[in-house]
């Protein structure tokens, strides 16, 4: 098989690191399409099906690279937000990671637990980021890897520390604070891609593309298909706006109440 790197013309790699563009395969895996559908077959999630072909990509989301450079930035078709492939001088290896705007090609980044690396694209724990700072690529749990914050142009914001409860309070892209442990990680900047929430799709096809079916809306189904459907003529419904297995849709809670800290 021959190397990736003999088919993207987008690299260019330094002189000492060709000889490992052989090492690209192992930063892909093939994506099996469900089309929504659970392991009975049946379909769970609606409106999903075709698409175009696509392999996934491999993230250091566990933060095992400590030190790396910056090769290239890149498309990543099963996300909103662009990745980097950086490289580890430490163990000669490849990866992927989640691009930071601002971030510059060939510049070195590392994960530290020192303050004096509050850096663009440093990964750094909340008990040495500075308040007010914005951050993204958010540990939950020590250790368990980046969950929250990746999605394109989103970041959250550091706002205050309470170093007796050794808790973190953040201020999240829906204006709600969490409140974590001052060992968790997290990302300097904001995630790349800010420009994704404008973008226009322009046409259907394009959706086809992305792997979405059409949605048909409940007013236009059967009495059997939706709680919407039937009538004579066009009717709004007459109740309030449900889901086809008549849940609320509109207003109602759905998660569970929490008790909020305050400090």
């Amino acid at each position: 098989m021959k190397s990736l790197y003999f088919y993207k013309k987008s690299y260019s790699f330094p002189k000492d690191l060709e000889n490992l563009s052989k090492y690209f395969n192992l930063l892909y895996n093939s994506k099996l399409n469900k089309s929504g559908r659970n392991n009975f077959g049946r379909v769970c999630v609606r409106h999903q099906g075709g698409g175009h072909k696509k392999n996934y990509r491999l993230l250091d989301f566990k933060n095992i690279n400590k030190k790396k450079r910056l090769i290239s930035i890149e498309y990543d078709p099963n996300r909103s937000a662009f990745i980097g492939l950086f490289y580890n001088y430490s163990n000669n290896n490849f990866f992927f990671d989640l691009y930071c705007d601002g971030q510059s090609v060939g510049s070195l980044y590392k994960s530290s637990e020192n303050s004096e690396d509050i850096a663009l694209g440093n990964t750094v724990s909340l008990a040495n980021i500075p308040l007010g700072t914005l951050i993204n690529s958010l540990t939950l749990k020590k250790g368990k890897g980046f969950q929250y914050l990746r999605s394109a142009g989103s970041f959250g914001k550091l706002q205050k520390k309470d170093l007796k409860l050794f808790l973190a309070r953040i201020k999240m892209p829906s204006k709600k604070d969490i409140f974590l442990s001052l060992n968790c990680t997290a990302k300097i900047g904001i995630v790349s891609n800010i420009s994704h929430k404008n973008k226009n799709i322009a046409k259907a096809g394009r959706n086809r593309w992305l792997n979405k079916r059409p949605t048909v809306r409940g007013v236009a189904m059967n009495p059997v298909d939706h709680p919407h459907g039937g009538g004579e003529g066009k009717t709004s419904g007459g109740r309030h706006p449900t889901t086809p297995w008549g849940r609320l849709t509109k207003g109602k809670k759905t998660s569970k109440v929490f008790k909020s800290l305050q400090f």
